[in-house]
């Protein structure tokens, strides 16, 4: 075999594995029933994806631009991804947009259950300030 064709192969199976990972991450933020499982579909299967087309293409058009560039793209991924996610679901809990019952174990319950209790003790602090004299 030539190894352009052995190359050709690959970067056919890399995309349609990433392409297949991508749409898997697109049906599982659609069918999902909450935020937090719609997080997990939407990150570990999408960044997964995007590597293996971004291999993909290196393998095809293997240059140091291009691999630099992809590099760089993948670092930025990696880094911004778990991040963001994180951010979405502490404000989807804090908003109490979650499922509890789907919940396996909740170790932020008694931080919310304490935080509660402090908002109803002082009720002064929502209060608007008086106006300046």
């Amino acid at each position: 075999m030539n190894s352009d064709l052995i190359r050709d192969l690959l970067t056919a199976l890399l995309l349609v594995i990433g392409a297949a990972l991508s749409v898997a991450a697109g049906v599982g933020i659609l069918r999902f029933p909450d935020v937090l499982s719609r997080l997990h579909a939407g990150t570990k299967p999408q960044i997964l994806g995007l590597t293996c087309i971004l291999i993909a293409v290196v393998l095809q058009n293997f240059t140091w631009s291009a691999a630099s560039s992809v590099i760089v793209i993948l670092v930025i991924q990696y880094l911004t991804q778990p991040i963001s996610a994180h951010l979405v679901g502490r404000s989807a809990y804090r908003a109490d947009n979650v499922r509890r019952d789907l919940l396996i174990a909740d170790e932020l319950a008694s931080v919310r259950i304490a935080q509660d209790e402090d908002d109803d003790d002082d009720p002064g602090d929502n209060a608007p300030a008086p106006p300046a004299a």
